[in-house]
């Protein structure tokens, strides 16, 4: 095409009498096409339908120049209202445009027109558009992380400018694809049929299985997408839970070959990564978290559990983030980075009120921060396509009543948690709250006491307060605080399934 315009590139006698060496950065353009960014203009103005093939993912800022900008937008709004937009239908807006006057004037339009010959092509100028624009926001950043870097500001340690570095490249990655929009019904049942196919091959679980078959019954695993929120009062074992389930996930992954369960991304913000490692070492070698604390331990569980597991352990897919305090945007990116470097298919928040907001300070309103916690948390689930579990402290309303087990009212910021969650689900032990109401001994009512915590010994409830997509009910798990273990429970008048 051979549209004559003031945007032409330098010739190359032009850029052979420039002073400046070549490679100059001082003097290097940024990268755009103008006869791409003409082609497409013109096979708009002859034919609109091209314009519905690349509004999807392409904005008027991503023209280079802004006479383009404006041809582009205006005749967007005009097929937005079922109008015809060519070079008849734009001339009285652009009759006194200064900006386009500079490009040749409403004959300019007619020009483009003129020298369109298919819109066939239509989406690929429009991706070699869309590609240069991203160039240019990669040039604008950088140039910025330069100038900051050369030039910073006391109060502004260096951590934070990559942090807002890596947030303005992973913003530029998300935003600058040009997939997405509608997806059509055919694609969509086809996805759904894959789910239901994969859950009946798969015994009912849909999503990455939690390790617990009665959990996996009541919830199809845990499911992509999905935020969960896990929730008890201190002592209750909420860590303990969803390391186990976790971890079960992250095992289940390596020794499936990566046909079931998931990499798993904890970030630890209460306990180190050395004491989380400790607890699931407990939990694997049925050794006391305690006695290997205190490095308790005979020659015997040394050489035939320890290492032998330790070995075996370090293998698993499971990746520890223990920052203290982690902001929400930092989470995000590292989340995402993690993502791409390992695939990782779950991600744990232990636990949702140690998050900072991304704009939190010391006045701010606590439940608008959480409220943008468990937002983000939820938007990262979608993004990443995997579930979020995200641990989360409850009220003390719970200790006030005779009835101890928690309900949706009790979660703290209740009404962004419930909101935003797919899943929210409470731990409760009954054994913990008895035990504390031990009478004197010799009496009948120590006798009642004794009895009844015979039968709550080593159980603990997992509560499904809500469910998106299932139901709610109860779950009964057998608890070991020694090794800080939760298992599947066997009730005493039921046989093993091998009988």
């Amino acid at each position: 095409m051979a549209v004559v315009s003031p945007f032409s590139s330098p010739t190359a006698n032009d850029q052979a009498s420039a002073a400046p060496a070549a490679g100059d950065a001082a003097f290097r353009v940024q990268p755009h096409n103008i006869d791409a960014e003409q082609e497409l203009l013109g096979a708009i103005l002859v034919n609109n339908d091209a314009a519905m093939k690349v509004s999807g993912f392409l904005q008027p800022p991503h023209f280079f120049h802004e006479a383009h900008r404006r041809i582009y937008e205006a005749s967007l709004t005009l097929i937005e209202r079922g109008e015809i937009a060519n070079p008849v239908t734009l001339k009285a807006y652009f009759e006194r445009d200064e900006v386009l006057a500079k490009a040749g004037g409403t004959p300019y339009l007619a020009r483009l027109a003129a020298a369109a010959t298919t819109i066939i092509n239509a989406e690929d100028y429009a991706k070699v558009i869309h590609d240069l624009s991203l160039r240019r926001e990669l040039i604008g950043i950088g140039e910025d992380m330069v100038n900051r870097a050369y030039d910073p500001k006391v109060e502004e340690p260096a951590t934070d400018q990559v942090e807002e570095a890596e947030q303005r490249l992973f913003k530029l990655a998300d935003e600058g694809s040009s997939e997405g929009g509608f997806v059509s019904f055919k694609d969509s049942i086809r996805q759904s049929i894959e789910s239901v196919q994969s859950a009946f091959q798969k015994g009912g679980l849909s999503g990455v299985t939690t390790g617990l078959k009665d959990m996996d019954r009541m919830l199809g695993g845990m499911h992509s997408s999905d935020l969960i929120i896990l929730a008890g009062r201190p002592s209750m074992g909420k860590t303990a839970l969803v390391t186990n389930m976790a971890f079960n996930a992250a095992k289940k992954y390596f020794e499936t070959d990566g046909a079931e369960g998931a990499p798993v991304a904890f970030f630890s913000l209460e306990m180190s990564a050395e004491q989380l490692a400790t607890r699931i070492l407990s939990e694997q070698t049925r050794v006391p978290s305690e006695r290997l604390r205190r490095g308790e331990i005979t020659d015997d569980e040394f050489t035939r559990e320890i290492v032998p597991k330790s070995r075996l352990l370090e293998q698993i897919p499971f990746f520890i983030d223990d920052t203290g305090a982690i902001s929400i945007a930092l989470l995000r990116s590292r989340a995402r980075r993690l993502k791409r470097t390992h695939n990782i298919g779950m991600i744990v928040v232990d636990y949702l009120q140690l998050v900072r907001g991304a704009n939190s300070r010391r006045n701010d309103n606590r439940v608008q921060e959480i409220s943008e916690v468990t937002q983000a948390l939820k938007a990262l689930a979608k993004d990443l396509n995997l579930p979020v579990i995200a641990l989360s402290q409850l009220s003390r309303a719970v200790e006030s009543r005779d009835d101890k087990r928690p309900q949706l009212s009790d979660l703290r910021e209740s009404g962004a948690i419930e909101q935003d969650a797919d899943v929210v689900m409470f731990v409760f032990r009954e054994e913990y709250y008895e035990m504390r109401k031990q009478p004197s001994e010799g009496t009948p009512e120590h006798v009642a006491w004794q009895e009844k915590m015979d039968r709550i010994q080593n159980l603990a409830e997992v509560i499904i307060g809500k469910q998106r997509h299932g139901p709610i009910g109860r779950v009964v798990l057998h608890f070991e605080s020694a090794f800080t273990r939760f298992g599947d429970h066997v009730a005493a008048d039921h046989l093993p399934e091998a009988f």
